[in-house]
């Protein structure tokens, strides 16, 4: 069963070699990445910048999301970082610049 997400925060996840990236997110999913750290699928999370502007990028990537992707429930076992397509990548990059991050 594929996901309705509404993305709405930007964190940054690292991983545990150390390693970090950005994702567009909302709460439950943060608090899924957060159990997650717990868990030590990965080392931590944070938020960046909530509520950030519903722009055409952001329709688009939860369009991506929301297609390919299944929304871990608590009783996860492991910790999946979205793969993105180069076109999907392209999308965060111009999320992540309308926001300020990078």
């Amino acid at each position: 069963m594929k996901s309705d997400e509404i993305l709405t925060l930007i964190e940054e996840i690292t991983r545990n070699d150390g390693s970090n990236y950005f994702e567009v997110s909302n709460m439950v999913q943060n608090g899924r990445a957060e159990l997650a750290a717990v868990r030590g699928f990965i080392k931590s999370v944070r938020i960046l910048q909530l509520n950030i502007p519903r722009s055409t990028n952001v329709i688009k990537y939860e369009e991506y999301i929301n297609s390919n992707f299944e929304m871990p429930t608590e009783k996860m076992d492991h910790f999946d970082e979205w793969k993105k397509t180069p076109e999907a990548q392209e999308i965060l990059a111009n999320i992540l610049r309308e926001n300020h991050i990078a």
